[in-house]
């Protein structure tokens, strides 16, 4: 019995060691055929070019391949995104994990994750069809597709991972600390806002950057609802006019676009710009988590 049990566990932890390695060598192979595709594109044009240029014309003679626009519209996109999600994101983690009885958090935060299986095109739909013209109607606009109606979706995409990382992080937090922040004659809100939330930081710092590489990866929403304009937004009124982000652009272009040619060359540098930044903001998040998680109760 002992021997099968043992051979048991060799086994599970050769399958979790295999399944660890292959998600690496995915990651690696992924990343290769990015940089195979995007490579051949910088024979053509500078990557100080592409990086900085401020056209995006493929059809153009000759063709512009700038990414400033896209990126500069993923940016307004994404920040606003943040700006709605963070606050409202935290202070619903906060309220879970602090403040509601037990009942109400057993219902709260699965209803708050179902958020996440809601399908992109169905905020999409609801942005073009509803929200978008309602908001273009009170606001005096032109169009009722724009940067901000992005914002406004993708931040109710992101908040289920800020909700959710933020509360597990805050119910990590040892209840020793809560006890001896209310014996030292602290308020709730004190014990909450000086003591829990600072101790969960790292954990709120994650689930932050995971909200934000969730708003920059989005396609379906954005490509429905920004307007794909591929203009350099100018100031906080770019907020207010239509822009297309680095997604949307793939999205949106590759169906179109000739095999082994220079534009499908700049839309795989496109995908491997967004490969990089989605990698470096899960990176950050690790080592937020890593550097100053708090011990579980």
């Amino acid at each position: 019995m002992r021997s099968s049990r043992l051979v048991w566990e060799w086994f599970v932890e050769r399958v979790i060691q295999i399944a660890g390695i292959l998600a690496i060598v995915l990651v690696v192979i992924i990343f290769l055929f990015l940089l195979r595709d995007a490579l051949p594109l910088f024979g053509i044009v500078s990557l100080s070019d592409f990086l900085t240029g401020t056209r995006w014309s493929p059809t153009a003679d000759p063709p512009q391949f700038g990414l400033l626009p896209l990126l500069l519209g993923s940016l307004y996109v994404t920040v606003g995104a943040l700006v709605i999600a963070v606050p409202l994101g935290l202070a619903c983690a906060i309220f879970t994990s602090e403040v509601a009885p037990r009942w109400m958090r057993e219902v709260l935060k699965p209803a708050v994750e179902l958020l996440a299986a809601i399908p992109s095109v169905v905020f999409g739909f609801l942005g073009l069809i509803l929200i978008g013209p309602w908001l273009a109607a009170r606001l005096d606009l032109p169009i009722s597709m724009f940067a901000a109606l992005g914002s406004l979706l993708l931040a109710f995409m992101a908040i289920p991972t800020i909700v959710s990382v933020s509360e597990d992080a805050m119910r990590a937090v040892p209840n020793a600390l809560r006890q001896n922040s209310l014996a030292l004659g602290a308020t709730h809100w004190q014990t909450i806002s000086r003591v829990v939330v600072p101790a969960a930081r790292s954990g709120i710092i994650a689930a932050i950057l995971l909200g934000l590489g969730r708003a920059i990866g989005e396609t379906m929403t954005v490509l429905m609802v920004t307007g794909n304009a591929p203009v350099i937004p100018e100031a906080l009124m770019g907020f207010l006019r239509p822009v297309r982000t680095m997604t949307a652009t793939i999205a949106a272009e590759m169906g179109e676009t000739a095999h082994q040619s220079s534009h499908y060359h700049a839309l795989f540098a496109i995908g491997l710009m967004l490969f990089l930044i989605t990698f470096v903001t899960n990176t950050i998040a690790y080592l937020a988590v890593r550097r100053g998680g708090v011990r579980s109760r």
